[in-house]
C-alpha cells in the first residue's frame, strides 16, 4: 500500500469551545516532520523534551518520537493538581507504554512540596474535590517527619490550597466571593495547585483551581502557582533529571498562556502544536494557521 505525505493519518475533532465543532485530519506529512525534526534539528542523547499537549492525543504521541528515537529525554509535565504517580497510573490505564517517557512533572508535585514547606502554613483550607485528597495524604519522602498539614475550616484556617471547585461541574469563581473576600481580609495566601483556569469535559465547561487564583487575585488576596507557566514546575522538571545548564530543551505543547508562555519565559525553544487545544480557532488547516 502506498501512502503518500497527504494521506490522512487521523483526525482531531475539536470541541467547539470557540466556534462550531468539527474534525481536523491530520496528514501523514505532518507526522513525517515530526520524526524528521530530529536529523534537521541535530538531536541526540542531551536532548530534552517538555511534552505539555494532553496525553490522549496522537499529536502527543508523536511529538516525543525524535527524542526517543535519538536517546534524547522526555518529561510529561501535566497542570493537574495531583502527586505524579496518580498521574503515572492513569497513563497506564491509557496503555501508554513507560519506556515512553523518562520523567512526569505535575503542578500537583510542584505544589506539595511548597505546601508541605509550609508556605501557606499547617492549618489550611482547602477548596476541592475528594479526588484530590492524594495531594494531602501521599506524603512525599522528604516530607515524611515534617509537621503535618491539618485541614480545617476558614474560620480556622492559616492559609487556603485550591486544587479545584468543591462542584466542579457546576460552580464558577464567583461562587466564592464572600468566603473569598473573608480571607483576603484576614491576609491568607492561597497555595494554586493547578494554573489552568478553564478545560473543557466534552460539551461542559470547568473552571480549575487557577480560575479561584485568578478571582481571588481580583478581590487583592495574595496566591502562589508552581505548575505551567511558572518556575517551579521547570525547576522540578531540572532537578529530577539532573540538567546541566547548557542542555538542550525543546518544550512542546497546544497551550499558549501555558505551554508556549511558560517555555519562552525559560528561555526554552518551543513547538506549538496547532492542531491541539487551540485548532478551531487557528482555521480550518491546522498546518497553515491564520
Amino acid at each position: 500500500i502506498e501512502i503518500g505525505p497527504q494521506a490522512p493519518f487521523n483526525i482531531i475533532y475539536s470541541s467547539g469551545t470557540t466556534g462550531t465543532p468539527k474534525g481536523i485530519v491530520q496528514p501523514h506529512g505532518m507526522r513525517w516532520a515530526h520524526v524528521d525534526r530530529a536529523r534537521l534539528s541535530d538531536y541526540g542523547p542531551g536532548a530534552v523534551t517538555l511534552l505539555s499537549t494532553p496525553l490522549y492525543s496522537n499529536t502527543t504521541m508523536a511529538s516525543f518520537m525524535p527524542t526517543v528515537g535519538s536517546g534524547g529525554q522526555v518529561v510529561l509535565m501535566t497542570n493537574a493538581p495531583r502527586p505524579n504517580q496518580f498521574v503515572i497510573a492513569q497513563l497506564d490505564r491509557m496503555g501508554v507504554p513507560r519506556d515512553a517517557w523518562d520523567a512526569v512533572v505535575s503542578s500537583g508535585d510542584a505544589a506539595q512540596e511548597a505546601m508541605f514547606s509550609g508556605a501557606v502554613g499547617r492549618k489550611v483550607w482547602h477548596i476541592g474535590t475528594e479526588k484530590d485528597d492524594g495531594f494531602f495524604n501521599d506524603i512525599p519522602a522528604d516530607f515524611a517527619d515534617a509537621p503535618p498539614i491539618q485541614r480545617v475550616p476558614l474560620d480556622q484556617a492559616e492559609g487556603i490550597v485550591a486544587t479545584g471547585p468543591f462542584d466542579e461541574l457546576t460552580e464558577t469563581p464567583g461562587d466564592y466571593h464572600d468566603r473569598l473576600i473573608e480571607a483576603r481580609d484576614r491576609g491568607l495566601p492561597m497555595l494554586c495547585a493547578n494554573p489552568d483556569v478553564i478545560v473543557d469535559m466534552g460539551e461542559t465547561r470547568i473552571y480549575c483551581a487557577g480560575a479561584l487564583a485568578e478571582y481571588y487575585e481580583g478581590l487583592g488576596g495574595i496566591s502562589l502557582y508552581f505548575g505551567k507557566p511558572h518556575p517551579p514546575i521547570y525547576d522540578r522538571a531540572r532537578r529530577l533529571l539532573g540538567l546541566a545548564p547548557d542542555a538542550r530543551l525543546l518544550a512542546v505543547g497546544d497551550g499558549i498562556f501555558t505551554d508556549v508562555k511558560g517555555g519562552l519565559d525559560q528561555g526554552i525553544d518551543v513547538l506549538f502544536v496547532t492542531g491541539g487545544l487551540a485548532a478551531d480557532a487557528l482555521g480550518p488547516d491546522v498546518e497553515n494557521p491564520d
